[in-house]
């Protein structure tokens, strides 16, 4: 099995296209590594039915892969299943916590996220473009006098991290993660919140301190997501 050729502490390459497609307001493409995601965003004058009379708007997602995504292909009603309607939760958590949404009114954003190719860290990866796309959709909604304001109130990106035998990685490609110890995926905002964290002992229990050690990574990892997301967005 090929072998990580990174340093421990060390992102893959990230890459990241703003208005991939024409047909929605947010559209982003994010590579990290040979992973790829497409992350649409746009909005919708409606809320759900459980909001309406709320005043209050909602951010919701949906994660799913391609049927060429893997080397096994993938059936197209994935959608459905557990894990993706998981990773669609996580996604939309993690949007939802940095939108003020009594700001939206009784508006929506619906979040697409549609991995295109997988190595590792699909739902991290979807939710640090999620964000660029429904960033630029809420920009759009300004634009064209939907919205008063961009109703944002801080950043979010992800990250995964693990232990392979005894050493701590930061961003986990497809042979980190097969054969990873421990695996764990960081949800942070801009300002170092904790939004959500997924961690497992894969195959053998951890320390807090392995613990500890292992967010510290996440968190300097997510510092250059960060920076990314905002140099782009010219905040």
């Amino acid at each position: 099995m090929a072998q990580r050729e990174r340093p421990a502490d060390e992102l893959r390459d990230v890459r990241i296209t703003r208005g991939f497609t024409n047909m929605t307001p947010g559209s982003v493409l994010i590579e990290m590594g040979e992973t790829r995601v497409l992350c649409t965003a746009s909005v919708e004058r409606d809320v759900p039915r459980w909001m309406k009379g709320s005043g209050a708007g909602w951010v919701t997602a949906e994660y799913g892969m391609l049927p060429g995504s893997s080397e096994d292909r993938i059936r197209r009603n994935n959608y459905e299943g557990g894990r993706s309607k998981e990773i669609s939760r996580l996604i939309g958590r993690s949007l939802r916590a940095v939108v003020n949404m009594k700001k939206m009114g009784e508006a929506m954003v619906q979040v697409d996220c549609d991995v295109l190719q997988a190595d590792g860290g699909t739902r991290t990866a979807a939710i640090t473009g999620a964000y660029i796309a429904m960033y630029d959709a809420f920009s759009a909604a300004v634009a064209s006098g939907q919205f008063a304001e961009i109703p944002v109130i801080d950043s979010v990106a992800a990250v995964s991290v693990g232990i392979v035998d005894g050493t701590p990685l930061l961003d986990l490609e497809y042979v980190d993660d097969v054969n990873a110890d421990v695996d764990m995926n960081v949800v942070m905002t801009g300002r170092g919140l904790l939004v959500e964290v997924q961690g497992t002992a894969e195959k053998a229990a951890f320390t807090r301190d392995e613990f500890n050690a292992l967010l510290d990574l996440a968190a300097d990892g997510i510092g250059e997501l960060t920076a990314a997301q905002k140099e782009l967005l010219g905040l």
